[in-house]
């Protein structure tokens, strides 16, 4: 467990370099043409490349017993004359790869059916940062009984949505020949990462269809564009949901279990993006491979995803105050006791209150949905902590100090004085203000966009009282 730990949160700071098949499996291994077939239209360049991998993974049965191991069999790029420390790193992050890719254990058998499933997972740096893996699992083409194998596309940048398009196109390529795979994944490496509501274009070739451009468009709001709320609203009422994002603000143990992969990393996705502007920085698994269930075990914050086969496992192990959700049930098999206590119970209805009247209207876009969802959890924290630049106090060098106990004293709400005191002890609070006071002026983006919406409210009624 020692040494497995150890490889996920090694650094994965990595160099660029060619592509090609694993060494690991010869047999499979995929002509790259000379020069790519593709290149990125002009963009409007978010500075990032896309990715950094592109990986295959496959079932390959032991050398004793029965049962099957996830192996890599394809990898692009394929890095060259790296320095041994980064030839470490790059093993490192190559072997915690196939776990996750088949967290379900080794326990398979040949199917003729499977039901394509996308889901993602978190590998996280010893410096905090985090690179993402999004999954496409899938039978190969054929028709007799064979095993499911995994696209694997590792980024540093969180848009669900927009690599589940680019997996779509690895899937359709995927039917034709691995050779046609590696001119995509060479054209989309050359582009930049479009900024928030920029569009970068592909131009791409076919056998028997001839050129083909894929458009890929980033949302204009990027805060949310690694999430799609629709998941947890199809598993949760607005009840637990709330109760979840009380639970995860006081940063304790959160469980999430599913029988389906997509489900599981979708919700778990959903439910850290409640937490915006802040970060989660404990233990973050979407889906929990089998060799690693003792984390529900860890005295600290954790949130992951377990399936739902591993329940008993689950239920086994020691935990203590942990709040437990099924996500198939729609039900939490265990809890703390007093999650519909924690949040001031007048912001607590205003959730509740925002979330039946702006998710009543059918046939929105995933994108007016997550805004709607997200939307009064944000405008909880405006109305709790959003004046927390006034009590930033700053040097002549520019370097800040926050006043935590002038903050506090600050609210006029003893309820939502009580919650903060609390909050404000939390790594998540703490984590956000020691940006804050390095930065000499407060951070452009959403929430400051509803910060100064909430204060011009607040000044207009002011206004209004008087005359």
């Amino acid at each position: 467990m020692d040494g497995l730990g150890s490889r996920l949160r090694a650094s994965l700071r990595l160099k660029r370099g060619r592509g090609g098949p694993s060494q690991n499996n010869p047999r499979e291994a995929v002509k790259e043409p000379e020069s790519s077939q593709e290149h990125a239209l002009p963009s409007f360049a978010g500075g990032p490349h896309f990715f950094e991998y592109l990986v295959v993974v496959s079932l390959k049965k032991k050398r004793s017993g029965d049962d099957y191991e996830p192996t890599i069999t394809y990898q692009f790029p394929k890095r060259e004359n790296l320095l041994r420390g980064q030839q470490e790193e790059e093993e490192r992050l190559l072997s915690a790869i196939p776990l996750f890719c088949f967290p379900d254990g080794n326990e398979w058998a040949s199917l003729t059916e499977y039901h394509r499933e996308t889901f993602s997972f978190v590998l996280t740096n010893v410096d905090g940062s985090r690179k993402i893996g999004y999954c496409r699992r899938l039978l190969p083409a054929g028709s007799g009984p064979r095993l499911p194998k995994v696209y694997c596309i590792i980024s540093c940048i969180g848009c669900f949505g927009l690599f589940s398009k680019i997996l779509d196109e690895v899937e359709k390529r995927h039917q034709i020949s691995m050779a046609v795979i590696y001119p995509f994944m060479q054209g989309l490496r050359e582009a930049a990462f479009p900024a928030p509501g920029k569009t970068v274009t592909l131009k791409s070739f076919i056998p028997d269809s001839g050129t083909e451009f894929i458009s890929l468009t980033r949302p204009l709001d990027s805060h949310l564009e690694h999430v799609d709320f629709n998941s947890l609203l199809q598993c949760l009422s607005f009840e637990q949901i709330i109760q979840i994002f009380a639970s995860a603000v006081l940063e304790r143990k959160i469980i999430f279990l599913a029988e389906g992969l997509s489900t599981l990393s979708q919700c778990i996705h959903a439910a850290a993006a409640l937490l915006y502007p802040f970060s989660w920085a404990h233990t973050y698994i979407p889906v929990v491979p089998k060799k690693l269930l003792d984390t529900v075990c860890c005295p600290t914050p954790f949130m992951v995803g377990v399936q739902m086969r591993f329940l008993q496992e689950v239920m086994d192990s020691p935990m203590e105050e942990v709040l437990l959700v099924n996500l198939c049930e729609g039900t939490f098999l265990l809890s703390v006791g007093d999650e519909n206590d924690i949040l001031p119970p007048k912001l607590q209805n205003d959730i509740l209150d925002s979330l039946s009247r702006e998710t009543k209207e059918l046939h929105k876009t995933s994108e007016e949905i997550n805004e709607q969802v997200s939307g009064p959890f944000v405008q909880f924290f405006v109305k709790t902590v959003g004046h927390y630049a006034s009590y930033i106090k700053r040097e002549a060098n520019g370097q800040g100090h926050f006043q935590e106990r002038s903050f506090c004293k600050a609210l006029t709400s003893k309820t939502n004085r009580r919650f903060v005191k609390k909050f404000v002890k939390t790594q998540l609070f703490s984590l956000f203000i020691q940006e804050a006071e390095k930065s000499k002026n407060p951070p452009a983006g959403y929430f400051q966009k509803k910060i100064l919406e909430y204060e011009e409210q607040k000044k207009q009624k002011k206004n209004k009282g008087k005359d």
